[in-house]
């Protein structure tokens, strides 16, 4: 099991910390040499989203990232992650996202909510977005003051807050798990 971290901008360093917590392997991706490594899972940080765009763009990382997403990579997205992913972005999620959608003046917070399948847990906003908008196949698996901040559509899982920012693993584990269940099914297709 060895899982992607796309490491342009944000919170990449707590995504591997908690990674390697659990016991997952993991590897940083900044170029397109980094990103032919064997992988089982991506996981796109926080961050700026016009920003980290820009430079999945300019690096030429775009088009083998949305190609290996729409052939069934698990993907998980924190905050600006979850935006790089919806329709407007790498369109890979049929979600839309609003941006910054709590204003400054409630820039950061932590709200404790139920995830479906983790449980009670406390979540980490900061100048988070959340999702307006859900269609087809897509899932909703959490929502605080009414906003959606997490789902599930196939292999990918956005949440708009920062679980690498706490102690609680159970975020990372529920897309280890399935970066798992893909990675077996690829080997049982493949034998």
């Amino acid at each position: 099991m060895k899982i992607a971290i796309l490491a342009l901008q944000g919170a990449f360093a707590e995504h591997r910390q908690m990674l390697t917590r659990m016991g997952v392997d993991s590897f940083l991706v900044r170029n397109v040499e980094d990103w032919a490594q064997p992988k089982d899972g991506l996981i796109i940080p926080g961050g700026e989203s016009t920003t980290m765009m820009r430079l999945v763009q300019d690096l030429g990382l775009y088009t083998p990232i949305k190609q290996a997403i729409e052939y069934g990579l698990p993907v998980f997205g924190t905050c600006a992650g979850l935006i790089m992913l919806d329709a407007n972005h790498l369109g890979t999620m049929n979600i839309l996202v609003k941006r910054n959608a709590y204003g400054r003046q409630l820039g950061s917070f932590v709200a404790q909510a139920d995830m479906k399948g983790i449980g009670n847990m406390d979540m980490v906003f900061i100048r988070a977005p959340y999702i307006e908008q859900v269609s087809e196949g897509c899932e909703v698996l959490a929502t605080v003051d009414g906003n959606i901040v997490a789902a599930r559509q196939g292999n990918q899982l956005v949440t708009a807050f920062h679980p690498e920012l706490g102690e609680d693993t159970r975020t990372h584990e529920y897309f280890v798990d399935i970066c798992r269940s893909f990675s077996n099914h690829k080997h049982n297709s493949n034998t």
